[in-house]
């Protein structure tokens, strides 16, 4: 006599492999998701701003100044042919691009960021150095320091980079 309990317990396999498959792809979606969130500075966190500062005084006072005020010269190209480093107070240009493409630069160098294969610079990529939390603190740490008509001025930009 043949045994019929063989289809249902096929069934119950192929169900099981279906919802396994279909959980392990809303947890794949969900991070895709999760990674395709913009990223936003936090410049009125106290917390987020105090690890920036630390941040910023670690790795980048040493070129773009204890000040924001960046290197002398910062818009003429030396004769190693890279351009000094800009400020990132209000009188220089960090605050003309939105948050997304200042934690792409910070995170993978200006020439990846901006899509420029042949661009040289001395900033250095901070993947693998400095957590995204860490970027976006040091970002945010520079926005707190601009005057409030630049903030507003940048968090309009942000706002126009989103539509």
């Amino acid at each position: 006599m043949a045994d019929r309990s063989q289809p249902w317990k096929a069934a119950a396999l192929m169900a099981g492999a279906v919802a396994a498959i279909g959980v392990g792809a809303a947890v794949v979606w969900k991070a895709d998701r999760a990674a395709e969130r913009p990223v936003q500075l936090r410049p009125d966190d106290a917390a987020v701003t105090a690890l920036g500062q630390q941040v910023y005084t670690a790795r980048c006072a040493a070129c773009h100044g204890a000040r924001l005020e960046g290197q002398p010269h910062w818009r003429e190209r030396g004769p190693d042919g890279r351009l000094p480093a800009p400020p990132h107070d209000a009188s220089g240009h960090t605050w003309h691009h939105p948050d997304e493409l200042l934690f792409r630069i910070t995170k993978h160098g200006v020439a990846k960021a901006a899509n420029l294969k042949d661009y040289v610079s001395a900033m250095p990529a901070y993947d693998g150095v400095l957590s995204d939390a860490e970027i976006v603190a040091a970002l945010s740490w520079i926005k707190a320091q601009w005057p409030a008509d630049i903030r507003v001025r940048h968090d309009e930009l942000n706002r126009a980079a989103s539509r």
